[in-house]
């Protein structure tokens, strides 16, 4: 069963191991009822934090965690989507303005989408799934979402910030407009511990980890020679500059192996080891995965000596090309 946390400064206790739920939306080999089955297992193991967004599927993720809260009535769930960039551009870039991406109308416009697309009547968080640091000194807007709590559509606010990109929203962090932030953390990508979690710990401000995996490299299950079906974002994602130093990244981290730990039972127990996490968001469409991901809560966090260690293996990264 997944051990809670506190959810920031509110008043949430949620499993530090929540369920990202992208894969559900749109990836290749996607299927509807084993997404379900495999959310369901989440549920009954004590996984009680599901996080969507409209882009995933647009809106077909977003109607399966509908569908989950329906299957659960006795239960308390709490539900993140996000919404999407009015220009459909991932990641936001340097000169965006507000007018670009989250115009009021386009807030409220996609708050209301989302929640048909749940059949929900309101939202726990709500997440820009863009985000640009600059947006903190227009205050449309905190002025639309705050329209949104009152009428009592959503509940929480947070944002998503871009990859390899952890200080792009320390100000807004500080600025007291939002309850959560969700960013890559993982074994390679250790920058978010630099300055955006001890401002999300003197704020209050909620951590969602995304990204345990790595998006697969930390599973160990990628070779060089990895390929996908095509459409997969991971084709543009994985290309051979970022695939194969990722590979050779993480065959040296199996070497670090002991007492029959897997590599993702690493780089879970990693990211739960660091008390300014929240929850960590893996996709998880397989029940296998299912289990093993919420055990890791079980276990623990891993010894000082193994985190020293992987602290070593931290990977520094700057946005490029093809790190959408």
């Amino acid at each position: 069963m997944s051990k809670k946390r506190k959810f920031g400064r509110l008043d949430w206790k949620v499993s530090e191991v929540g369920h990202g739920m992208w894969g559900m939306g749109s990836w290749s080999d996607s299927n509807d009822e084993a997404s379900l089955e495999a959310l369901q297992l989440s549920v009954d193991l004590g996984c009680n934090f599901f996080d969507t967004a409209f882009a995933y599927g647009e809106g077909r993720s977003e109607a399966l965690l509908g569908r989950l809260i329906r299957q659960n009535p006795g239960r308390k769930l709490y539900t993140a989507t996000k919404i999407p960039p009015k220009n459909r551009k991932w990641p936001s870039k340097r000169g965006f303005l507000l007018d670009d991406c989250f115009p009021a109308d386009h807030i409220r416009e996609y708050t209301e989408k989302s929640l048909s697309n749940a059949g929900l009547e309101s939202f726990d968080l709500v997440q820009f799934h863009v985000w640009e640091d600059d947006w903190v000194d227009d205050d449309r807007w905190v002025q639309a979402l705050d329209d949104l709590k009152s009428e009592g559509l959503i509940k929480a606010t947070g944002i998503s910030i871009n990859r390899w990109e952890p200080s792009n929203g320390i100000r807004t962090v500080i600025s007291g407009f939002i309850d959560a932030v969700q960013v890559i953390y993982n074994i390679f990508d250790q920058n978010p511990e630099n300055e955006l979690f001890p401002a999300c710990r003197e704020n209050g401000v909620a951590v969602i980890a995304r990204v345990p995996f790595d998006e697969g490299t930390l599973t160990g299950n990628l070779t060089a020679q990895s390929k996908w079906p095509e459409g997969d974002w991971r084709n543009t994602y994985f290309v051979p500059q970022n695939l194969i130093p990722s590979v050779e990244r993480a065959e040296i981290l199996k070497g670090l192996l002991r007492d029959g730990m897997t590599l993702p039972e690493m780089a879970m127990r990693f990211i739960l080891s660091n008390p300014d996490v929240t929850t960590v968001i893996p996709g998880m469409r397989a029940l296998k995965h299912v289990r093993s991901n919420l055990a890791c809560s079980e276990s623990g966090p891993l010894s000082k000596e193994m985190l020293d260690v992987l602290k070593n293996h931290r990977w520094d990264r700057s946005p490029t090309s093809w790190s959408h």
